[in-house]
């Protein structure tokens, strides 16, 4: 009976692979993976620009050089997200 098996001790239910129920087909399996990888690139944009405005504020700090170097450090954290947003145009390409 489905759903009767046992807990384990996390407190799942063991694989029901073996027990009737296929596995994944490969371009369901592949579909979840390309979204995964799309649904990525926010999160990889968000920190190339973030991680440049703080390497630059840090610096302006320390040189006392402000705004400058926050400005600077600013456009290599968008470079770099423009640079990422190209390799996943460029992934979509191949497939």
């Amino acid at each position: 009976m489905l759903g009767s098996e046992p807990l384990n001790r996390f407190g799942f239910r063991p694989c029901l692979a073996g027990k009737g129920f296929t596995p994944m087909k490969k371009e369901t399996r592949r579909t979840f993976k390309e979204m995964a990888y799309y649904s990525s690139l926010g999160l990889s944009v968000s920190l190339a620009i973030f991680i440049g405005l703080g390497i630059g504020v840090l610096l302006d700090r320390k040189f006392d050089t402000s705004p400058w170097l926050t400005l600077v450090f600013l456009g290599f954290g968008i470079a770099a997200g423009f640079r990422n947003i190209a390799l996943v145009i460029k992934r979509a390409r191949k497939l």
